[in-house]
């Protein structure tokens, strides 16, 4: 993207280690990813985001007013376009790469790459930075960094859970190692019992009978599971404990980690009381 000779600009880094150039206060902004958007509204950027997912479902008053540009999936190109964007944050994992690689060429894009806590607070970090928010965003990770702090203390004392974490119905689906599911698991001090195969691997019931978790995680992301479908589990898998769980809570790596820890320290009591 070729900016006017008069724009104070800023080069900088993202998590795949492409380097870009854009405006020093980037003012058209548009979020490719549910839980970056999120981020930028807790850091007051409501004027400058102009563009958001049909996925971007918080805050509520973005989702009912924001001008949406498709799926996290399957971009509104031209749309896109129109809204003159000079920065745009995207996800390795979450976007298409060959759209991301397209609306590179157009625009400044930031694309980060999170399989870790510390890769999602470098995340709120950085974004804050290019976005002139830096206290900010450093007053959010305060609040993060205490939250999580509290709760490894509190799992401390527990006995470790195996856990089967599913994602997906059909085929069944489940996060695997190397995600950023895992990393919340083992920070609960839960064993994934497919952290070896894979980031999203499929798994067969006679893999789950095998794996012999002590519970199955229904995840309400991306597959909507519920309590009906915690039943049919507890018919196909009699003796294994099944649960639905808040996948935002789960997977989302920006300033909804600070209301995390509360939501899996309640998890953990409910997962010591089910028969």
């Amino acid at each position: 993207m070729q900016l006017p000779y008069f724009y104070l600009v800023q080069t900088i880094t993202d998590q795949t280690g492409r380097t870009l150039t854009l405006p020093d206060s980037p003012g058209r902004i548009i979020s490719l990813v549910p839980s970056q958007t999120e981020l930028l509204a807790d850091l007051g950027l409501d004027q400058e985001v102009v563009g958001i997912t049909k996925f971007c479902i918080h805050p509520e008053a973005w989702f009912r007013s924001k001008q949406r540009v498709g799926g996290t999936k399957k971009l509104d190109m031209e749309m896109i376009r129109s809204l003159k964007p000079d920065l745009i944050i995207a996800n390795k994992e979450e976007n298409e790469k060959s759209q991301i690689e397209t609306l590179e060429k157009e625009f400044p894009v930031w694309i980060s790459d999170i399989k870790t806590f510390r890769e999602a607070k470098q995340m709120i970090l950085a974004v804050g930075e290019m976005t002139k928010q830096f206290i900010k965003a450093i007053e959010l990770l305060k609040k993060i960094d205490e939250s999580f702090d509290d709760l490894r203390m509190a799992v401390q004392s527990r006995s470790t859970k195996r856990i089967a974490y599913l994602i997906w119905k059909e085929p069944m689906m489940a996060a695997g190692g190397d995600t950023f599911i895992n990393c919340i698991l083992e920070t609960c001090q839960l064993q994934n019992v497919f952290n070896d195969l894979g980031r999203y691997p499929e798994i067969s019931r006679d893999q789950m009978k095998a794996a012999k978790p002590d519970v199955i995680l229904l995840s309400s992301e991306p597959f909507p599971f519920t309590e009906k479908h915690a039943l049919e589990f507890n018919d196909l898998f009699p003796g294994i404990k099944v649960l639905p769980v808040d996948g935002e809570l789960f997977s989302w790596y920006g300033s909804r980690l600070q209301y995390a820890p509360a939501y899996f320290l309640k998890l953990l009591e409910q997962i010591e009381t089910l028969k």
